[in-house]
């Protein structure tokens, strides 16, 4: 930080120089505050007024206290246009345009599950043909790992949970006949090295396909927070070179792919993995803050990353904390990149995001039971403003979504959109005394956890020492112990638990060990056919591009058309950074 403040004392300084002009006059509130007292203590029961403030238990919970009765008391600075304003305008509390879903729905992009790339070929055409409006695609753990199928640790695990990918071949396959100039792609790609791997052979597709560059709208995760804290694996690179290989693909893709999303700040599997919501959003904000200082320093304009950095969230159980949740983010970021970064353009200063219902919420015991709970997840994200969703199929605490309930799941964000009548008004929540209160709370502690992460270093260096591993192993550890002794609450589980209750007959996903054997041969053949002193070249290059400071996407994209391999170039990254070891949980 170049003024050697924290962002927290930065905005403190600006919003405090900034004229105020609360909503509520202090005549009104006066009266407010008599009638409240009286009515507290003559018409509430003692026993509520001995327990005003509750905290809820819930799975992935924040636990901020909630009061029995919220009113203009809760907030008595409200100030309008500070606060909430208009939607389309600053500080877009409200939404990014003006009229949100009126003017255009949010995307509607589902997984598209397991199986060969044929396969996920076919569920891709079968989810747009029946009302998608964009592609989301999963990898299989092998190409989350970065192994080819060939490997000895992908043995059991080709296509199981997504997509296998070994080189542009099988990229080819599975967008096959898909117009990928026109219908956003967004390619779960999880990690920075995994960016700079498989979006390159995205890349070298659209080439053979005629396809330029400069029409191909999407998006990548591409989250060093995932590689370094998240992902559970047998080898890591030092988290330093972790983010730096994440900052290299930022200004690779901006540079070269415009209409890119080039990172999805993942809170989302964040939260999954074990932290509070407040947890989720100020490690992916600090992310984003350390991104663009890194960008800064790199000469690039805050306004010109700014315009393409999205987010992931996680909407978990309770219903108004998520909605709030999602306002006051994007409250603060916009005030991190006015404030902190002076950031000119609005859209530079957009909290864009990505949802997926949470995945940890849903329950084996009586499984339809999370269809209820997906839609309800759903519909906070919907009333929180969010730009694209994805909804859980009710069978994923078992395996991948079947057809059917990949479907149902489509389905249930279809009857939310065109039946609920909740996208005819912009942020219909707005003005509640409970919601504006608990958004104001909840931005206040996104900023207390980003003082404190930017107190200890920053990001990079919280991964390091191994702090955010053992903040999360102690929420998990707290929260399964809770759900254990019944403070937490779950439906058919621990709570309204059937005694005769069996587990249903679920469609699981199973390992086809001759999809195992068909990748296994089209990689003997695509290596039979390369050029493999031209292969042998580019991965040379990119490990001396690793260490010489390079930017290591520019690199693997030669690779790519040299028909290098995810392996292969996995290898390099690790001859190039070496190996780190994942702190030990405390």
């Amino acid at each position: 930080m170049g003024s050697g403040k924290t962002t927290k004392e930065i905005l403190k300084e600006k919003l405090a120089s900034e004229e105020h002009t609360p909503l509520y006059n202090p005549e009104a509130l006066e009266k407010i505050n008599k009638a409240f007292d009286e009515w507290k203590n003559t018409v509430v029961r003692e026993q509520d007024r001995e327990n005003w403030d509750v905290t809820p238990k819930t799975i992935l919970g924040s636990e901020i206290p909630r009061g029995l009765l919220y009113t203009p008391l809760n907030n008595e600075g409200f100030d309008y246009a500070r606060d909430l304003g208009f939607s389309g305008q600053e500080p877009f509390t409200r939404g990014l345009h003006a009229n949100m879903y009126r003017g255009r729905s949010w995307t509607l992009r589902q997984l598209s599950a397991a199986g060969s790339p044929e396969e996920v070929n076919d569920r891709l055409k079968m989810l747009l043909e029946r009302g998608a409006t964009g592609t989301n695609l999963a990898l299989d753990l092998a190409t989350v790992q970065m192994f080819d199928s060939d490997e000895p640790e992908a043995l059991g695990q080709v296509g199981t949970v997504g997509v296998p990918i070994d080189c542009v071949e099988d990229m080819e396959k599975i967008y096959k006949d898909i117009p990928i100039d026109k219908i956003s792609a967004s390619i779960v790609t999880h990690y920075p090295r995994n960016t700079s791997i498989i979006f390159p052979m995205y890349l070298v597709m659209a080439e053979r396909r005629g396809i330029s560059w400069d029409k191909l709208p999407g998006s990548v995760q591409n989250d060093f927070i995932m590689e370094s804290v998240v992902r559970s694996a047998s080898e890591y690179i030092p988290p330093r070179d972790d983010f730096r290989v994440q900052c290299d693909n930022i200004e690779f893709i901006r540079k070269n792919v415009p209409r890119w999303n080039f990172i999805t700040l993942n809170g989302y599997n964040l939260r999954e993995w074990g932290t509070s919501g407040i947890t989720e959003m100020a490690v992916a904000i600090a992310n984003g803050i350390a991104i663009l200082e890194d960008m800064t320093k790199r000469g690039h304009d805050p306004d010109w990353v700014g315009e393409r950095l999205a987010f992931f969230w996680s909407p978990a159980n309770d219903f108004f904390e998520e909605v709030a949740r999602l306002r006051a983010v994007r409250r603060l970021w916009y005030r991190v990149m006015k404030y902190r970064f002076n950031a000119q353009k609005p859209r530079s200063m957009w909290s864009k995001c990505h949802v997926q219902t949470s995945g940890v919420s849903l329950q084996r015991e009586e499984p339809m039971a999370n269809v209820a709970r997906s839609a309800y997840h759903a519909m906070a994200a919907a009333l929180g403003g969010a730009q694209s969703l994805h909804v859980d199929g009710y069978d994923e605490a078992y395996s991948i979504p079947s057809d059917e309930a990949n479907l149902l799941a489509l389905r249930t964000q279809q009857v939310i959109e065109a039946e609920t009548q909740i996208t005819q008004v912009v942020d219909p929540l707005a003005g509640s005394f409970y919601v504006e209160s608990l958004t104001n709370q909840i931005e206040a502690l996104i900023l207390d956890e980003i003082d404190e992460i930017e107190k200890m270093g920053g990001l990079v260096d919280v991964v390091d020492s191994g702090w955010l591993h053992n903040k999360a192993s102690r929420y998990i550890q707290k929260e399964q112990a809770e759900i254990a002794d019944g403070t937490i609450k779950v439906v058919a589980r621990n709570y309204f638990r059937d005694p005769n209750l069996e587990m249903p007959e679920i469609w699981v996903k199973e390992f086809d060990p001759e999809l195992g054997k068909e990748m296994a041969d089209k990689l003997a053949r695509i290596r039979s056919q390369r050029n493999n002193e031209k292969a042998d070249n580019t991965l040379k290059a990119l490990v001396d591009t690793c260490k010489g400071g390079g930017n290591v996407m520019e690199a693997c994209i030669e690779c790519a058309r040299a028909d290098v391999t995810v392996g292969e170039m996995r290898r390099a990254f690790v001859d190039a950074f070496g190996l780190w070891k994942t702190p030990i949980f405390a």
